[in-house]
């Protein structure tokens, strides 16, 4: 079984209207994960050029960025960061609050779940308007990590999101 191409993930990806909210194009991956072949091709294409040895850990964010940063993390044999809504981690946090598209939120981090120097890839479903990933770029930073790239599933260009990643390394799988 052959890994699905780009092309082919984006026609797995299923456009729900209206939610979670009127005037929201919601971009439904579950189409995308109950096919192994379109999995398999999204973790193909978010690993991209890495290489186990070239990345220390993947953060993945809560939620859907964790189905696909635990594959990456397993295929580059590094470790996975969770990045969890407030009140979710069990340990000292550090945290980032950060707006959304539709809202906004506060992102936790383990204060010892990235090392100074580690080499982390940032996994996440979708990039919208890049607060959330800007937000778990800072809890990075903070922790000493060095943030070598930031992979997305789905990129929303239409929002500017990329913007708020400034110097960081972007990539997406698809865009719209």
């Amino acid at each position: 079984m052959s890994p699905a191409t780009p092309d082919e993930l984006k026609s797995a990806i299923r456009n729900i209207p209206d939610f979670p909210q009127p005037g929201i194009q919601f971009k439904d991956i579950t189409p995308l994960l109950a096919n192994p072949r379109c999995f398999a091709g999204s973790i193909d294409q978010l690993t991209g050029s890495h290489r186990p040895g070239t990345i220390d850990v993947v953060a993945g964010i809560d939620a859907r960025g964790f189905l696909f940063a635990s594959a990456v993390a397993l295929r580059l044999e590094a470790g996975i960061v969770p990045v969890r809504k407030k009140g979710k981690l069990p340990y000292r946090t550090i945290e980032e609050s950060y707006s959304l598209e539709y809202g906004a939120n506060t992102l936790c981090m383990h204060v010892d779940a990235i090392q100074p120097g580690q080499r982390v890839l940032l996994v996440d479903d979708v990039l919208a308007t890049g607060g959330t990933a800007a937000a778990t770029a800072s809890l990075i930073e903070r922790l000493g990590g060095q943030l070598v790239e930031v992979a997305f599933l789905i990129e929303l260009s239409f929002l500017g999101g990329r913007a708020k990643l400034g110097r960081h390394p972007v990539r997406s799988v698809v865009t719209y």
